[in-house]
């Protein structure tokens, strides 16, 4: 095993430049430091990570607390990105993945807080779980640094994708291909879905257009079941929409399964547009329109701050990150 003596051999220096150059000392040459580092990479030196937490007072453990009820998590493609990009910037940065599927804990004697604590997570990262749960509440309110995506909480640093812009952009695209009898059916209550709705009559009424009641629906996320049913609800109307919009792409396509066993055809008799932007809404036929959420942006700012707020808590500043997402145009809403 290569060890500090061996790399100051190496490089011609003493073995506390080589320490100080390692763990990112100021108080030596920049070009001294890439060099150390750099010979360090080629000989293939490893840092005890027993002594390196000794001497920081950290695990260099990270916990990632997310929910799994449609055993879709890791395998849905918007979390499985934004975990994937959160997970390699925290490796890059020397920190090792823990995760906890809320789904499979719920038999457990410790509560999120407890778990955490007894791991000795340096931080914990909130996705995709019910953040009204008072577990997860008190995890937030703990000492513990967290930071969490897709919800806002007070005092706390939250990545959210801008679902505002994105639901704008969307209808104002649906808006200029013609269409004026527009239907969403969105997601059950979360601030994610509040953001989406408001948008949403925000946009129509700039853009002059009025949205019955009748056109305006709930369904689960990523349930295309539920989706379906809702869809069916909407073609019953006497005056059935042109354009529905679902809550997510899993959704989209339970819509695009209830238009089609009516004999009707994409997009020529209703429009579909979905949201996340996931790799299967890019290989069915029509191509399904879609809002595409940056997640290799969301994971990488959730990392990056979980981490700052692990190493600099005094001066990491607690903000709302904001991430933009864009429209994909699909062939699923045609012109009317």
């Amino acid at each position: 095993m290569v060890s500090m003596k061996d790399i100051s051999a190496a490089c011609g220096v003493s073995i506390a430049t080589v320490s100080k150059a390692l763990n990112d000392h100021n108080d030596i040459g920049s070009e001294t430091k890439q060099h150390i580092k750099q010979v360090a990479k080629e000989m293939g030196y490893l840092p005890n990570s027993a002594a390196k937490a000794l001497k920081t007072n950290r695990t260099y453990n990270i916990g990632v607390l997310f929910s799994d009820d449609n055993h879709s998590g890791l395998t849905h493609d918007y979390f499985a990105f934004v975990l994937d990009s959160f997970k390699s910037t925290a490796e890059r940065k020397g920190y090792d993945i823990t995760f906890i599927n809320v789904s499979r804990s719920k038999d457990r004697r410790m509560s999120y807080l407890e778990h955490s604590r007894y791991r000795g997570f340096d931080g914990v990262a909130v996705v995709c779980v019910n953040f009204y749960d008072p577990e997860v509440e008190e995890l937030v309110r703990s000492e513990i640094p967290v930071i969490t995506v897709d919800h806002v909480f007070n005092n706390r640093i939250s990545i959210v994708s801008d679902n505002v812009k994105g639901m704008r952009d969307l209808l104002t695209y649906i808006y200029k291909q013609g269409h004026r009898k527009i239907a969403y059916i969105h997601g059950v209550d979360s601030s994610v879905t509040r953001n989406r709705l408001s948008s949403f009559y925000h946009t129509a009424e700039e853009l002059g257009l009025y949205v019955p009641d009748e056109y305006v629906l709930e369904a689960p996320y990523r349930d295309a079941a539920a989706a379906r049913i809702m869809t069916e609800k909407l073609l019953d109307l006497r005056t059935p929409p042109t354009c529905i919009c679902y809550p997510d792409d899993f959704s989209a396509f339970g819509g695009m399964n209830a238009i089609m066993e009516r004999g009707l055809k994409i997009p020529e008799d209703v429009s579909v547009a979905g949201y996340d932007g996931i790799r299967a809404g890019m290989h069915i036929e029509p191509q399904l329109t879609t809002v595409k959420q940056d997640t290799a942006r969301l994971g990488r700012c959730a990392a990056e701050k979980l981490i700052s707020l692990i190493e600099r808590p005094k001066s990491t500043i607690i903000e709302q990150v904001v991430v933009e997402g864009k429209v994909l145009e699909g062939r699923s809403v045609g012109k009317r």
